[in-house]
């Protein structure tokens, strides 16, 4: 069972909903929805009592499922109204489905505060992570820092450009890309964190890496947070080496592998399967006891041009799983198909769409260009 609070703002996704259950009432609601999916029929049974209050005025639908489970929504104009609804009569100590709805309402409105090395992040405004590809063949500069020392200039270049962040990277996940191993990844990238610490040690690194044997020897070196595409799904192992170094993770949806993530890319509802999916893997990265997670909706990986772009709309519907979003975009070839525009054209279009993002609730830009990156949220922080 899984409780998501949604918006209104997009009137195709309120047009699947309203077939979904089967009411055009939905069409017309102006403010929060809490979809609860996949609820067990003796939960419902044990709800019925409250949950005729909502159907009597118009306010929840159910849809059955051919699995016996259901899933419902509830209409509503205040989150706080709901919530109060559900204190005052007490229902919250008896029954799951309501201890879900309000954990997903407290999650929602939960501001997180992580202390990061010698870093504190308040994710009441956004920061910047700036992409360091220490490989041969990544889609956008690949070959270009493959020499620590090139690697090493630059990390410091974005560092002086404004990155709260520098996210390395030694394996490059492009669609198509075939892994290397674990050994050619650190070869790769620990000589740049220890010399990039060695100069400046108050350096906030990231290893972009789903490799246990690679996160370990890359927080050795220094680096203080975990970038997994996979949110521990392709190396297990992973999750206990953050726990070990009290590491921040970074949980990325993904469909498949790179090599094959662009040969599937159905979904049921996109949104809503990405977030059952990270719900899952914050679930079991909070029971591995990682206490700093970030979430990554994983655009362009596995995904069509139409759907990052659903994505970046209703990026506030992951809100309510309750941590940082972190957002990459940067010249990803959804912008170059959409504007016909190769890789070395699209910072404008990162510009556009990183702003966007922000506005939308992500608090984590992951981009190569941070002087751009750091004039977007100098003007946000005066908007959100």
């Amino acid at each position: 069972m899984i409780a998501q609070i949604l918006h209104s703002d997009d009137f195709n996704y309120l047009s699947y909903l309203a077939g979904k259950y089967s009411n055009k009432i939905i069409l017309n609601h102006k403010n929060f929805f809490i979809e609860v999916r996949n609820i067990q029929k003796d939960i419902i049974l044990q709800s019925e009592s409250f949950l005729q209050e909502f159907i009597k005025s118009q306010k929840l639908f159910y849809k059955a499922k051919s699995d016996g489970k259901t899933d419902l929504i509830i209409l509503t104009d205040s989150l706080d109204a709901i919530s109060g609804f559900f204190q005052q009569n007490n229902f919250k100590k008896h029954n799951t489905l309501t201890k879900e709805i309000l954990g997903a309402i407290t999650k929602y409105f939960i501001i997180r505060a992580y202390k990061i090395g010698n870093s504190l992040f308040a994710f009441n405004k956004p920061y910047l992570m700036g992409i360091l590809n220490v490989t041969p063949d990544s889609f956008s500069d690949g070959g270009k820092y493959i020499s620590a020392e090139n690697a090493v200039k630059h990390a410091l270049e974005m560092m002086d450009e404004g990155a709260d962040i520098i996210d390395i990277g030694g394996e490059s996940t492009r669609p198509g890309s075939d892994p290397v191993s674990a050994d050619e990844e650190i070869k790769r990238i620990i000589p740049v964190i220890k010399e990039i610490l060695n100069r400046r040690p108050e350096a906030v690194l990231s290893i972009d890496t789903y490799k246990s044997k690679v996160a370990s020897e890359a927080l050795k070196a220094g680096a203080k947070i975990v970038n997994d595409i996979s949110a521990f799904t392709f190396d297990p192992e992973i999750a206990d080496v953050c726990k070990h170094f009290g590491a921040a993770a970074v949980l990325m949806h993904i469909k498949g592998t790179p090599k094959t993530m662009q040969n599937n890319i159905e979904y049921d509802e996109i949104v809503s399967d990405i977030f059952n999916f990270l719900r899952s893997r914050t679930d079991y990265a909070l029971e591995k006891g990682i206490e700093k997670i970030i979430i990554d909706p994983g655009i362009g990986f596995g995904k069509s041009v139409n759907d990052n772009f659903k994505i970046i709309k209703r990026l506030k519907d992951f809100k309510s799983l309750g941590f940082p979003i972190l957002i990459g975009v940067s010249r990803k070839s959804f912008l170059g198909k959409t504007l016909n525009l190769n890789i070395n054209e699209r910072d404008l279009a990162t510009a556009a769409v990183e702003a966007l993002s922000i506005f939308n609730s992500a608090r984590i830009i992951r981009t190569h260009n941070v002087k751009n990156g750091k004039q977007i949220i100098k003007l946000l922080c005066e908007i959100i």
